[in-house]
């Protein structure tokens, strides 16, 4: 399966607007995009996340005001995600609390508490000032992630047979809808999730490097060297990152974001479109060709059979695991050698 994993899944994930920019935070990645429009694919820059500003539960923005972290109770104010800039802390009303998405829209703060079907408008967060309460209207109810524009509100919807889209409107309550727009493959890329849609669900299988077989009629020794590729296929990967001015900061923390994006797709359940294993002990430089040495016995009419792990997405093999295994049998083995992502 495929898909956008949900903010309800997905901790220090979140999107907002501030200053003319939709900004995508992926806590897990350490750095969030700054997009102009998600359904192109213009003015996207990638900048690092302050330590203090990841892992936050919500993210929010006041249009060309501060942006808003919310942690439990807490809220924290700050002008720019990468310094935390001006930061300020308080307390979240009792009220506010516990809300499933919050956004800022039309100088309101808008919390959805999904399980009620409600939301919440209030002036403030601190004091909960002038606060109402209504019902939330169905067709705006399945939204994975909600954020205000000026006026407006939008909402990213599951993938469906038109692929990720994201709907917007005016009015949460009646739900005065002003349209839907498909997600540019640029920002899919970012979400977590999203290489499943774009490039496809991961796979894990053994590849079959070479067959060896003794067709005498007595045991012989074989020596030699075989040759097999360990490593990731960067120059394939990096093409998802080649429309992003990604900062300095970002490079320096994270190395090669796109190889880190894979890696995390990995790890993701198969409902996501990965395949939930930890890659961390495998070898992420640029994909090498590697010699090694192998000597066994080979009785007569005896086929020995050498498989490679692999992990790819759709249908390319993206990471070529370092170990092999040797076996008697000519169909491929059947356990996963990668070991699962600890919850």
């Amino acid at each position: 399966m495929t898909g956008i994993i949900p903010k309800s899944k997905a901790k220090g994930t979140d999107i907002c607007f501030n200053r003319g920019f939709n900004c995508i935070i992926r806590s897990d990645l350490g750095c969030y995009m700054k997009i102009g429009e998600l359904n192109k694919n213009s003015d996207i820059s990638i900048h690092s996340l302050h330590p203090a500003c990841k892992n936050g539960d919500h993210y929010l923005s006041a249009n060309n005001g501060p942006l808003y972290i919310i942690k439990g109770k807490s809220v924290r104010s700050v002008n720019d995600l990468t310094t935390d800039s001006d930061a300020k802390v308080f307390t979240l009303h009792p009220n506010c609390q516990g809300g499933d998405h919050y956004f800022f829209m039309y100088y309101e703060f808008i919390i959805i508490f999904k399980e009620k079907g409600t939301y919440r408008k209030t002036s403030d967060l601190n004091t909960d000032s002038y606060p109402e309460e209504f019902k939330l209207h169905p067709d705006c109810s399945n939204g994975l992630y909600y954020w205000g524009v000026g006026s407006s509100f939008c909402f990213l919807k599951p993938a469906s047979e038109w692929g990720v889209e994201f709907g917007w409107g005016n009015n949460v309550r009646y739900f005065t809808s002003m349209g839907v727009e498909s997600v540019h493959p640029d920002a899919l890329n970012f979400l977590p999730g999203g290489l499943s849609i774009t490039k496809g669900a991961s796979f894990g299988k053994w590849e079959n490097i070479k067959t060896i077989k003794n067709d005498s009629n007595t045991p012989v020794t074989w020596r030699n060297k075989i040759n097999k590729k360990v490593g990731y296929t960067k120059e394939k990967m990096t093409q998802i990152t080649h429309n992003w001015k990604i900062s300095t900061s970002v490079t320096a923390e994270t190395g090669d974001l796109a190889k880190l994006i894979a890696k995390v797709q990995f790890s993701f359940s198969a409902e996501y479109g990965g395949s939930h294993v930890s890659t961390e002990k495998e070898s992420w430089n640029e994909v090498t060709e590697v010699e090694e040495q192998l000597s066994f016995e080979l009785k007569p009419n005896e086929a020995v059979y050498l498989w490679q792990y692999q992990l790819g997405l759709g249908q390319e093999p993206v990471l070529f695991c370092r170990d092999i295994k040797i076996d008697d049998e000519p169909n491929p083995p059947t356990e996963v050698p990668l070991p699962p992502v600890q919850s």
